[in-house]
């Protein structure tokens, strides 16, 4: 490694998964909070939010960044459904949005039980096309969302269903659920809890619940940052944000390291061709990083 390594090598098995030389390129700054980036394949483009400033923008190497919506009801974590529509969890509505090819919005998730959602944060999507997301109260709060009463209780794990559109609960026993991500073989559903500092295990049954839940991994570290945005690459190492950075932990749990961001990081999505770029929305930027390993194509 060289001296200004971004790194934080705490087994030499994270050199296999990214450079000591690896640095950071910035492609965009001057934001007030980015969050949910994602890439889009074919158009080559990485779509994020920008939750206080209520604009979600678009990055491209062809144009760089372009707003997309504004306003964008405060929206954090997006993802494409299997038709490749765009997925949106509002933090000023508490809904989960889809928007249709003609543009209109159409909306999959807004109560539980009677009651207003939290604030959708997180989602991802599921071969079968079932949708998982995060339902913390971040939303209700200054700055990154609209104050307001809690309606619900609890802060929540959800499940869309991909035929009836029934909105299930799946888990309720939360500080603040995050950042999601399922295994390769989607056997496994990791869940953050921001709060407690913690990555939590959910075995997915065959019908699309959960069962378990006990933790993981823990993000431990000095430096500010807490268990936010998570994804799994093509070797099946869970990539979390967390204290001073992006942490990476292999398949038994075992923290190989911390990429260390420039700026608190809150997500980060793998994208370009071959899948090995880093696009990570830390504070008030866009930057890419170079890793060795590709992560795992989500449409």
């Amino acid at each position: 490694m060289t001296a200004n390594s971004v790194l934080d090598v705490r087994d030499q098995v994270l050199l296999a998964l990214i450079s000591g030389d690896a640095a950071f390129e910035q492609l965009g700054t001057g934001f007030i909070f980015t969050e949910g980036p994602l890439w889009h394949p074919t158009r080559q483009t990485v779509t994020f939010s920008d939750m206080p400033g209520d604009i979600m923008r678009q990055w491209s190497a062809a144009r760089g960044i372009e707003v997309v919506r504004q306003p964008c009801s405060k929206s954090n974590g997006l993802a494409y459904d299997r038709e490749g529509r765009l997925l949106a969890c509002e933090h000023a509505t508490s809904r989960v949005t889809r928007t249709e090819a003609d543009g209109r919005l159409t909306t999959l998730a807004s109560h539980h039980g009677g009651k207003e959602l939290n604030s959708p944060n997180d989602i991802i999507v599921k071969r079968d096309g079932a949708i998982y997301f995060s339902d913390p109260t971040y939303g209700r709060m200054e700055h990154y969302g609209v104050p307001r009463a809690q309606q619900l209780s609890f802060q929540g794990l959800y499940r869309i269903d991909p035929r009836s559109g029934g909105v299930d609960l799946l888990a309720q026993d939360f500080g603040q659920p995050n950042g999601l991500c399922l295994s390769l073989d989607e056997r496994d559903l990791y869940v953050n809890d921001t709060d407690r500092g913690h990555i939590r295990k959910f075995s997915v049954r065959p019908d699309g619940g959960v069962d378990g839940g006990a933790v993981w991994a823990e993000t431990k570290g000095e430096a500010p940052g807490a268990p936010d945005g998570m994804k799994i690459d093509s070797l099946g190492n869970v990539w979390s944000c967390g204290p001073g950075g992006i942490h990476v932990f292999d398949r038994e749990a075992r923290c190989l390291g911390v990429v260390r961001t420039p700026e608190y990081v809150a997500n980060f999505c793998w994208g370009d061709a071959d899948y090995r770029s880093l696009f990570v929305t830390a504070s008030t930027s866009l930057y890419r990083i170079r890793t060795l390993v590709s992560g795992r194509p989500l449409i």
